[in-house]
C-alpha cells in the first residue's frame, strides 16, 4: 500500500480505492514536458491520484 508521509510534520496517509477498496500502489507518471510526477493508482484500473498535500507541500511516498 502506498503510504504518503509529510517531511515537515510526519503526518502519514494510506489510501484505498473507493470503488473496490484495494490499497493504492505507488507509481509515477511522465508528463509531456519530461518531468516525472509521483502518483498512487488502483491496481484494478479504477484510476490514479497525485500525491496528497500537507503543510503546503506534496507528501512523498517511499518507493
Amino acid at each position: 500500500m502506498a503510504t504518503y508521509e509529510c517531511s515537515k510534520c510526519g503526518m502519514g496517509v494510506n489510501a484505498t480505492c473507493a470503488k473496490c477498496d484495494a490499497p493504492l500502489v505507488d507509481s509515477s507518471l511522465k508528463l509531456d514536458d519530461g518531468k516525472v510526477m509521483q502518483i498512487s493508482e488502483c491496481p484494478n484500473g479504477h484510476g490514479k491520484i497525485k500525491s496528497p498535500i500537507c503543510c503546503g507541500e506534496d507528501m512523498s511516498c517511499k518507493i
